[in-house]
């Protein structure tokens, strides 16, 4: 409905039809005035843009509203160090000079400046009002400091006499909170003969009333009585006074006092709005209400402050639907059109609450009213159309921000950074989330994060880097600001000295970097050879108390031996890890025979082994593994082998044997490794799964399929399943070649095979297409899940049939392994596109290559045949 309404009052205020005096009686008759906010409901960019430009300018020109030019010159010219204002040509008079120093209570520099300037003009001379005016601009920014040093040098203005120089001096302590100082300066005036006016009591009473001090407004306000000085902000104040001590029964009785005594006439709306609002700070509304009704009946203005004081209150309190309904109640019956600062306050708790339809309204309805809108209007505007999904016109408005005068407040900063991330322009998210820190507006810890991350996600580091050292500049860590993920992100993208440097300067402003901030940089500089480095921050690592895995250790012992004085390096830092004793000495020993090994160092291995019987430390099952599988990773099968008959005679373990096996077959050693199956089996030991998955595939490799077959009625009749390596690789072979298939059969003639083994042999006559038949994908699939259990590449091994055979079920089984949860790798694509061309069907392979480029998975590499 909101679209609908929008995108009709947008068509008929941008592009009005030719009849303008038709066309404005009927705009005017309108239930609901134009604003040119354009259709939300139009997906297509090309009609969007022109109401967007449209809308951008309306909104542009109505805050251009509040702007006057001359004035504007005039703060340019004084943010200048040179302020030249006499080009101006400006008749100086106490309005003129009230009016600049209103104009922009925010640029309290700019003010003071004019306000120096005017005071250095012949002929003219500053009165209390414009000091009065000055010093609410510099206790507005909460300036107290400013403000004292101002009242210290106010002496040079003293030319207009004792009697207003300590008047002035009274008002601006009063309004800097400095009650002791302004009662003493007011006994000063009064030593001198001198008194305060009527503003400056009253201003006085007020921060005596702020300052808590209610002893002293009593007497204070005898002294107004005395000398008649009474008036209608002596009423607030005392109402405000009382209301502060929670005497709301005195409250009401003093007013009423008031205005049986005076009629009315000098009781103004702001003592009475004081009041309401006291009421419904105690949950008074009722009572609140029916005040304000009885003193409208009375004759009392109410409509404006008071009225507004209601609608304030019940938004504080969530009374939404109350609020909207007392202000259009009271638009029709009185025609009350609430104040810039109360449309901005049902506004923001409207977005708070999502209801944008309201918000709509409200925006239409100041347009209409010619309210002039303030900088937290603008800043509602930037929010709602965020949350409406017209960014575009957002960020004109904001990129216009300087031409209107528009200072962007933090929430408004928020909805911007976080409605573009929605749209994924994360570039210039970020250029209004840096845009924002420089002005001093700190959006919090949560934008920061999701921004940094939406950068790291992209890649873009460099604009990581401008942030965090932005950051680290102003001393700021956020606490829940994860720049542990910024480490990580420049270690991943081999930037790793990058990340050591930002881990270096949060350890100077004491803040540790996390586990896996220190796992990274450990794991890049060990991938670039930098050990040292390495070494140094697993040792740093281990001392913020962090557990280092065993990887993480080989790869820094394999960094440190490919730098000058390996040994050296390698045998300090095993000392250090010693020394540190986090955990038991044998383990210790076990890691580094381990990074030994895998740096293909075995003979610092043996002698760690060595080390360790000769400080009587018996090596655990563990080290002698490792030592074992050194010698077999640098290819040492002879050492290896002796080894293995020195440490089975000490380990009559299972696990020892099948790594042993498992090392054999890896290096081809067919021989050895059968042998070895052999010896277990004698031992009445059961091998592993993964020593059969080997052997087979070392036998298959090497063409011996009969050895291979009986593995497999081996692994059978001891109760081992057929596991997914197992059958791929027998797919794989029998598609390669159909010896596998008539080994198969000879065997079945000699031997009484498993069942298992039976299945798997029929399957493997259909790939290598020994036995005739049609069958189907689904038949295919259906045998193959009997055997085994099927994984990506046994889909791959299928495709591969289908293909070979010239069938057109590839997209079908493409379909299929989707439905069953994988997503196709480099592989999949491979054989498609491979066996396409292979058929001459050149264009069907071109649209298999594209759609590799467009899947996710295209950078994958070949699954892994182990």
């Amino acid at each position: 409905m909101l679209k609908l309404r929008i995108a009709r009052q947008s068509r008929s205020l941008i592009h009005p039809p030719p009849s303008s005096t038709t066309a404005t009686a009927a705009l005017s008759s309108a239930a609901d005035p134009p604003i040119p906010i354009p259709s939300f409901s139009s997906t297509k960019r090309s009609v969007a843009e022109p109401q967007q430009s449209d809308l951008a300018q309306y909104f542009r020109e109505w805050f251009m509203s509040r702007k006057i030019p001359l004035y504007d010159r005039i703060l340019e010219a004084l943010h200048a160090e040179d302020a030249d204002l006499s080009r101006f040509n400006l008749r100086l008079s106490e309005e003129l000079v009230l009016d600049v120093l209103r104009y922009n209570t925010k640029d309290v520099l700019s003010c003071l400046k004019f306000f120096d300037w005017a005071g250095r003009q012949p002929g003219f001379f500053h009165t209390r009002a414009t000091f009065c005016s000055i010093f609410r601009v510099i206790s507005k920014a909460k300036l107290t400091n400013l403000m004292l040093d101002f009242l210290h040098g106010y002496g040079k203005y003293a030319y207009n006499g004792k009697q207003l120089y300590h008047n002035i001096l009274v008002i601006g302590y009063s309004l800097a909170g400095q009650c002791e100082t302004a009662l003493a300066v007011f006994g000063k005036m009064r030593f001198f003969g001198h008194d305060l006016d009527r503003v400056g009591y009253n201003v006085l009473l007020n921060a005596l009333v702020d300052g808590g001090h209610y002893d002293f407004v009593e007497s204070l306000v005898l002294e107004l009585k005395k000398r008649g000085c009474v008036d209608s902000s002596t009423h607030t104040v005392m109402v405000k006074s009382y209301c502060r001590q929670n005497q709301l029964d005195q409250a009401e009785e003093y007013l009423r006092g008031v205005m049986k005594a005076d009629d009315g006439a000098k009781l103004n709306r702001y003592a009475l709005s004081a009041f309401l609002s006291a009421l419904c700070k105690n949950k008074q509304f009722e009572r609140a209400f029916m005040l304000m009704e009885e003193f409208k009946m009375m004759g009392i203005n109410v409509m404006g402050h008071v009225y507004g004081a209601w609608i304030s209150e019940l938004v504080k309190v969530g009374k939404m639907d109350d609020a909207l309904k007392f202000f259009k109640d009271k638009q029709a019956v009185d025609d009350y059109v609430p104040d810039v600062f109360h449309f901005n306050m049902l506004i923001y708790r409207l977005l708070k609450e999502d209801r944008l339809e309201d918000v709509y309204d409200l925006l239409v309805e100041m347009t209409k009213k010619g309210v002039v809108p303030n900088d937290v209007t603008m800043n509602a505007v930037l929010c709602f159309l965020c949350k409406v999904g017209m960014v575009d016109v957002a960020m004109g408005l904001y990129n216009s921000k300087e031409q209107i005068g528009l200072s962007v407040n933090r929430m408004a900063y928020n909805y911007l950074i976080f409605s573009l991330l929605g749209e994924g322009n994360v570039t210039e998210s970020y250029s209004v989330l840096q845009n924002s820190l420089e002005q001093g507006y700190f959006p919090g810890e949560r934008t920061l994060s999701i921004v940094a991350d939406a950068l790291c996600r992209e890649g873009k580091l460099n604009k990581v880097k401008e942030l965090v050292m932005f950051l680290l500049q102003q001393k700021l860590v956020p606490r829940k600001f994860s720049y542990d993920r910024f480490i990580s992100a420049y270690c991943r993208a081999n930037r790793v000295e990058e990340g050591y440097m930002l881990h270096d300067m949060l350890t100077g402003l004491g803040k540790s970097s996390r586990r896996f901030a220190y796992h990274s940089m450990i794991e890049g500089f060990s991938r670039s050879d930098r050990g040292d480095i390495a070494a140094r921050l697993l040792i740093e690592m281990q001392e913020s108390h962090y557990h280092a895995t065993r990887k993480l250790y080989i790869g820094v012992i394999k960094s440190l031996l490919k730098m000058d004085n390996p040994e050296t390096r390698f045998f300090e830092l095993l000392e250090m890890q010693l020394a540190r004793r986090l955990c038991d000495p044998s383990v210790t020993y076990a890691i580094f025979i381990d990074g030994a090994g895998h740096a293909g160092r075995p003979e610092l291995a043996l002698q760690i082994y060595d080390v360790m019987q000769r400080d009587n430390l018996v090596p655990n099952l563990r080290a002698s593994i490792r030592l074992m599988q050194c010698f077999l990773k640098t290819g040492n099968v002879p050492n290896a082998l002796l080894l293995f008959c020195e440490l089975s005679i000490q380990w009559q373990r299972r696990k020892m044997w099948n790594a042993m096996i498992v090392g054999l077959c890896r290096l081809k050693e067919l021989n050895y490794a059968s042998q070895l199956l052999v010896n277990m089996h004698k031992a009445s030991m059961t091998p592993s799964l993964q020593c059969y998955e080997e052997l087979i595939k070392v036998n298959c490799d090497l063409g011996n399929y009969s050895h291979a077959i009986d593995l497999l009625d081996d692994m059978a009749r001891i109760g081992r399943q057929v596991s997914s390596f197992i059958g791929n690789v027998f797919l794989l072979h029998a598609l390669k070649s159909r010896l596998l298939y008539d080994a198969w059969v000879c065997l079945s003639e000699t031997k009484n095979l498993t069942t298992t083994s039976w299945m798997l042999g029929h399957l493997i006559g259909i790939f290598s297409d020994r036995i005739g038949g049609y069958y189907l994908e689904e038949d295919i699939e259906t045998l193959i899940q009997q055997c085994f259990e099927t994984d990506l590449y046994t889909y791959n091994m299928m495709l591969k049939r289908f293909i070979m055979k010239g069938s057109n079920s590839a997209s079908i089984l493409v379909h299929r392994l989707r439905e069953k949860g994988y997503k196709p790798n480099r592989w999949t694509y491979d054989i498609i596109t491979y066996g396409l061309y292979r058929q001459g069907r050149k264009e069907e392979a071109i649209m298999w290559m594209n759609e590799m480029a467009l899947d996710e998975t295209s950078g994958t590499l070949y699954m892994n045949r182990r």
